[in-house]
C-alpha cells in the first residue's frame, strides 16, 4: 500500500506540519504501538499531528486516496482500533497541551493527553475532574466513551463535566460544540466515541480536590471473599459520595505491607478512596477494617496524583489484555456467588475482576441527557484478563468469557463502551439502549460515509 501511494505522500508531507512515519522510518515500530500487545497492526502511513490542522489534512488526503482512517490518542482502548492496517494512523500522542483557568475552574486539554498530563496540571491549583484510574490512560478515548473513576460518586462522569469540545468532522471542517452551539454533536460525543469526529480540544469543569487525599487498600484473604463482599455490598448502600470503595479480586501482588507468603495468592482487595475532610474520613472507613481478619492494609493521607498513579504498576503496556464488562444496579447474591468461584480459578497472576462503584452523582442524570444511556447502573463490573505469553491465549480468554456468561442473569442493561473488545460488535446497539437511533441520525449527518468506523461502531 505504501509503494502504491508513494506518488501521494508528497502532498502528505507538504501540507503537515507534523511528521510523516513510513514502515521504513527506524521509529515505525514504536509509533504504531499501542497499550493492548494483543494488537499488531501495520499502517501503510503514520501522521504525527502538531496540530489540529494536521488532522483535517490527514482526513482530506485518506478520503482522496480511498484509505482507512484510524485515530489514536494515547493508544490504550482495549479494542485496538487505534491502529489499522495497510491504511492511515492519525496519531495525536503528541498533541498533549492542557492548560488550566484556575479562577473559572475550567481545563483546556488536547486529545493526546494521559489522565497524568492532565491531573499534574490541575492539581498545581488544587482542582481535578473525575478520569479513570491508570494515569497512562488518554483523556480522549476515556471522555468520549463515558469516563469514570474515584471521583464519579461525588462529581459524576468524565462527560458529565465536559463544557465544550472543538470536533474535526469528516469533511475537515473544525466545529466547536457544547449545550448551545451544535447541541446535537455534543450529545453524541458524550458517550458515543469516535463515530462523529476527532476531538482537538475538550474544556472540562473543575472541582476543588487535594492536594491530600485520604486512600489506600485493605487486603483479606480469599476464603473470606463472601463475608467481604456481602458486607461491601451492605456498606456502600449508605456510605457518602465522599467515600468511594472499589472491590478487586486477584492474585496479590508483592505489596510491601502484606507478609511474602501472600504474594500470589488469591486476594480480595479494597481500594478506598475519600474526598474531604482527612478526620471524617478515617471515621468513615473503620467498619471496612470489620469485615475480615485482614492480612495487611496501607492507608493514609497521601497525594491526590500518587493515588491516581498507585494501580500504574498492574497495568503496564506491552501485556496480552481481553475484557468482558457488565453493569450492575445492584449486587444479588448469585452474582457475589460467581465472582467468588470464577476469583478462584484466575488463569494467570495478572488476571482480575474489579467492581468499580459510581454510584452517585451519574445517577442523577437523565437517560437521554447524553449518548451514554444507563444511568441507572451503580456498579461496573470489568473481567480483566491480562497475561504474557500468546500460548496462553486461549485459556485467558475462555475464562473471561465464561465468566462474562455465568455473570450475566444478574446484570443490567447496557454495557460500557470503553471496555468493549473488538469482537463485540453486536453489542453496541445494547450498549446505547433507547439512545441508539438518535446516535444513527446524527451519524448520518456528520459521517454519512462512515469514514470515522474503526470503534465501537454506530452505522449510518
Amino acid at each position: 500500500m505504501t509503494t502504491l501511494l508513494n506518488d501521494k505522500l508528497g502532498t502528505l508531507k507538504t501540507n503537515v506540519k507534523g511528521y510523516v512515519v513510513l514502515p521504513d522510518d527506524p521509529r515505525y515500530d514504536e509509533v504504531r504501538e499501542i497499550w493492548n500487545a494483543m494488537i499488531d497492526r501495520r499502517p501503510a502511513v503514520i501522521v504525527q499531528c502538531a496540530e489540529a490542522s494536521d488532522i483535517a489534512v490527514a482526513i482530506a488526503w485518506a478520503r482522496e486516496n480511498g484509505v482507512e482512517i484510524s485515530i489514536r490518542g494515547a493508544g490504550h482502548n482495549i479494542a485496538g482500533n487505534a491502529v489499522c492496517d495497510n491504511g492511515i494512523m492519525i496519531d495525536l500522542s503528541t498533541m498533549k497541551n492542557v492548560r488550566i483557568d484556575a479562577p473559572k475552574k475550567r481545563a483546556y486539554v488536547e486529545p493526546g493527553a494521559t489522565l497524568s498530563d492532565f491531573d499534574s496540571s490541575a492539581q498545581v491549583h488544587g482542582l481535578a475532574t473525575p478520569v479513570g484510574i491508570n494515569s497512562t490512560t488518554g483523556i480522549a478515548g476515556l471522555t468520549i466513551g463515558g469516563g469514570f473513576g474515584w471521583l464519579t460518586r461525588k462529581y459524576g462522569l468524565t462527560i458529565d463535566n465536559l463544557i465544550s469540545a472543538e470536533v474535526i468532522t469528516a469533511d475537515g471542517n473544525k466545529i466547536r460544540t457544547s449545550e448551545n452551539e451544535n447541541p446535537d454533536l455534543f450529545w453524541a460525543i458524550r458517550g458515543g466515541g469516535g463515530n462523529f469526529g476527532v476531538v482537538t480540544e475538550f474544556e472540562f469543569q473543575l472541582h476543588p480536590v487535594g492536594p491530600e487525599v485520604l486512600a489506600g487498600l485493605i487486603v483479606f484473604p480469599f476464603s473470606q471473599a463472601k463475608q467481604v463482599l456481602t458486607q461491601y455490598r451492605n456498606f456502600v448502600e449508605s456510605a457518602p459520595k465522599e467515600l468511594n470503595v472499589w472491590v478487586v479480586l486477584r492474585k496479590a501482588p508483592p505489596l510491601p505491607f502484606l507478609p511474602e507468603s501472600v504474594h500470589g495468592k488469591e486476594v480480595i482487595i479494597l481500594p478506598v478512596f475519600y474526598v474531604g475532610d482527612i478526620a471524617e474520613g478515617e471515621k468513615l472507613i473503620e467498619p471496612l477494617r470489620s469485615f475480615g481478619d485482614a492480612y495487611g492494609e496501607h492507608i493514609g493521607t497521601q497525594p491526590y496524583i500518587e493515588w491516581q498513579q498507585a494501580f500504574d504498576p498492574l497495568l503496564i503496556k506491552g501485556a496480552r489484555n481481553y475484557w468482558k464488562s457488565h453493569n450492575f444496579t445492584e449486587l444479588r447474591d448469585g452474582a457475589l456467588d460467581v465472582l467468588v468461584e470464577f476469583a478462584g480459578k484466575l488463569p494467570s497472576q495478572a488476571c482480575e475482576i474489579f467492581i468499580g462503584c459510581i454510584a452517585g452523582a451519574s445517577n442523577c442524570v437523565s437517560a437521554d441527557a447524553t449518548a451514554y444511556r444507563h444511568r441507572d447502573a451503580k456498579f461496573v463490573l470489568n473481567v480483566h484478563g491480562r497475561w504474557d505469553e500468546a500460548a496462553h491465549d486461549v485459556m485467558c480468554i475462555a475464562w473471561a468469557r465464561e465468566f462474562f456468561q455465568a455473570s450475566a442473569p444478574y446484570a443490567s442493561a447496557g454495557t460500557y463502551v470503553n471496555f468493549m473488545t473488538e469482537e463485540e460488535g453486536n453489542r453496541v446497539v445494547a450498549a446505547y439502549g433507547a439512545n441508539y437511533e438518535r446516535l444513527v441520525q446524527i451519524k448520518k449527518r456528520y459521517d454519512p460515509e462512515n469514514i470515522f468506523h474503526l470503534n465501537q461502531n454506530i452505522k449510518p
